[in-house]
């Protein structure tokens, strides 16, 4: 590729990731492959680089060499699908509840991951250099519900865009014991909850628990914002439908907030997971 002239004083990483015609070539891989000795300068003078912050001249010409993608560390396991959707770049599967979705210590086996190295095989263009679907969001391992999984670099990329845009919507549908009402003086009381025309919404910050690092925990000191909205659906005996719409997306989210205000999901709950292309269920 041929730098513009106007990319003079420009770093390396950044010059090339601007210039580059293929996609799905990220900065961050892009300066892997540079301090992996895979990018040559063409023009005076010839020589490998491996400086990624490397100022240019502009004008200038490289070759990236990409290397095949290496095979993934989790194995193929030969796992069933529900897939509802695939193509070349993109697969939308209905993964089920207990199905852990990215092998972890104590899952390495078993998990979506695994599964869908077996289902796409060869299809895999490589993700960052290795074959491997790229997992662009999560759900948990008892949550069954539709993911959208990356098969090539420029999808991986792509997904990863909108949904730190907020452009693929989350909405899940929930059992929790009791019944949410906006004139409830607990849950209005509390600083976390504020009201909206139809929403109920609840913002806190969500970390692990200082007393059990297993659990999340709300308003810890290292914790990362978080944002839930619902509305109550239906009275079920004692319990209530819940529809929750999710701004953020962090580990346990619907089920500590839920906890939080004084109504925690119902063990056999039955979710609904929507993202922009499909609909699935979550339990």
């Amino acid at each position: 590729m041929t730098l513009a002239r106007e990319a003079k004083g420009v770093r390396l990483d950044k010059a090339l990731t601007d210039a580059a015609a293929t996609p799905g070539l990220s900065r961050s891989r892009i300066r892997a492959l540079i301090e992996g000795s895979a990018v040559n300068r063409l023009s005076d003078p010839a020589q490998t680089v491996t400086d990624p912050s490397a100022k240019v001249k502009g004008g200038e010409v490289f070759l990236i060499t990409v290397p095949p993608p290496l095979d993934a560390e989790p194995q193929p396991e030969n796992i069933p699908l529900k897939i509802l959707f695939e193509d070349g770049h993109l697969i939308v599967v209905d993964k089920p509840a207990g199905m852990v979705v990215h092998p972890a210590p104590g899952a390495r086996t078993g998990t979506l991951v695994n599964a869908l190295l077996a289902h796409c095989g060869e299809t895999l263009s490589g993700i960052g250099g290795e074959k491997r679907p790229g997992i662009v969001h999560r759900i948990d391992k008892d949550t069954s519900g539709i993911l959208v999984v990356a098969k090539s670099d420029a999808a991986h990329q792509g997904l990863a865009a909108q949904f730190a845009a907020h452009d693929l919507e989350r909405s899940y549908a929930a059992l929790v014991w009791g019944k949410p009402d906006r004139s409830d003086p607990r849950m209005a009381g509390l600083p976390a909850v504020s009201f909206e025309p139809e929403w109920v919404r609840v913002e806190t910050t969500i970390g692990r628990s200082r007393s059990d690092r297993k659990k999340m925990a709300v308003n810890v000191r290292d914790g990362r914002r978080a944002v839930t909205r619902f509305k109550r659906l239906a009275e079920l005996g004692p319990c209530s439908l819940v529809e929750c719409r999710l701004e953020t997306g962090r580990t346990h989210q619907i089920r500590v907030h839920l906890t939080h205000l004084g109504h925690p999901l119902v063990g056999a709950s039955h979710a609904l997971h929507l993202s922009a292309l499909h609909q699935g269920s979550a339990r």
